[in-house]
């Protein structure tokens, strides 16, 4: 299978695709770092998928929620749509590969996203547009061991894995909280150069969708700034369904109902 991207998380992918792993597969895992590795790299992999989703946006002086719909096929393709709120309604992103678009229907608009805006929030969210395109492997682009934070739970394994240094990443480190038992991920969080946190993903809800197992609600964090803090959760999600070709596309971009 080919992996798609998280809306997340994303989140090491975006974020309109969240973890998910075979129901009936959990119990095959090694206990071995690499097995244990590699089962949290396939949790981000599907063929194709389709979600509705819901994106609350919080800060100290505004809060909004966002509806939309997201489909992507494998790692390279992906179409988000917003249906509300009213004054947002039709804006789009479309992602092929590591390239993105957006779409503006006030103004009607395509606008391509230059790479000096990649670490730009999209949509005022926590979630950046490079969450959006990134098309990294935990096993393949980082190293990683067993971590032992001071406050550990003892419940849990917990993973730190460092970027190669040629991966365009602007944090130093990821530490991963894994449930042992399903290898469905807590939390992660994102450290700077000294260690100090840049934000946290927490993964909560977990429920069956198309008969995998899938954290159906997400909240991102940032550690600097108080007050902000962005929540997806998954209204429908269907994995491995057919989805038209046609939707990746920059006419299909513009086609606003």
């Amino acid at each position: 299978m080919t992996r798609s991207i998280w809306f997340a998380g994303v989140c090491w992918g975006l974020v309109v695709l969240p973890v998910a792993v075979q129901a009936d597969t959990v119990g095959d895992a090694s206990d071995t770092l690499d097995a244990i590795v590699r089962r949290i790299d396939e949790l981000h992999r599907s063929n194709s998928s389709y979600a509705e989703i819901e994106m609350q946006i919080v800060t100290p002086h505004w809060s909004r929620t966002l509806e939309m719909e997201a489909w992507s096929i494998g790692k390279t393709r992906t179409f988000i749509r917003i249906h509300s709120p009213k004054k947002e309604r039709g804006v789009s992103t479309l992602r092929i590969h590591n390239e993105m678009w957006n779409y503006l229907p006030k103004t009607n608009k395509v606008i391509k996203v230059p790479p000096s805006m990649m670490m730009a929030s999209w949509m005022g969210s926590d979630f950046t547009n490079d969450d959006l395109v990134k098309e990294y492997s935990l096993f393949d682009d980082y190293a990683y061991e067993r971590a032992h934070p001071d406050d550990a739970d003892p419940e849990l394994v917990y993973i730190r894995f460092v970027p190669r240094d040629d991966l365009p990443v602007v944090w130093r480190e990821i530490v991963v909280a894994v449930e042992p038992n399903d290898l469905i991920p807590v939390w992660e969080q994102y450290n700077d150069e000294k260690g100090e946190p840049i934000r946290r993903m927490t993964y909560s809800e977990v429920g069956e969708f198309s008969g995998r197992l899938v954290p159906a609600v997400l909240e991102m964090v940032p550690q600097t700034k108080e007050g902000h803090r962005t929540v997806i959760r998954y209204r429908t999600l269907e994995l491995d369904v057919d989805v038209d070709e046609d939707v990746f596309s920059l006419r299909h971009l513009r086609a606003v109902d």
